[in-house]
């Protein structure tokens, strides 16, 4: 097992070729404990190469909308009122801070998602 740290593109693709090889490795072996580090390697080099930001705001609560099964009027008990919904769905109306605040609690949507512009 000749594990290195990933620092170029080489390097990654090299590990991804590697972690294909050993995917179905027996935890606890050393196949399984080189799978287990090159995996933390890899999601490291690929945290820092690649990130992931943010949902839109608006996608977040239609997704989590979608999920919970709400419809407009459900939003609208959540924020105030139909037409508020509305305009907040229609990107017509901002997200106040209070907005945010019971869109956190009643939808469970991370405040870091609903403070971003869009």
């Amino acid at each position: 097992m000749s594990i290195k740290p990933i620092k170029t593109k080489k390097d990654y693709q090299q590990a991804l070729t590697r972690l294909k090889i050993i995917f179905d490795a027996k935890k606890g072996s050393d196949q399984g404990d080189e799978l287990e580090i090159l995996g933390i390697l890899v999601d490291n080099y690929e945290n820092e190469h690649f990130p992931v930001g943010f949902p839109d705001p608006i996608e977040a609560i239609k997704f989590r909308m979608e999920q919970l099964g709400y419809n407009q009027s459900d939003l609208a008990a959540i924020v105030g009122l139909k037409s508020r919904a509305s305009e907040i769905l229609n990107r017509k109306r901002k997200l106040s801070l209070e907005m945010i605040r019971q869109l956190h609690d009643s939808l469970n949507i991370p405040t870091e998602v609903l403070i971003q512009a869009y």
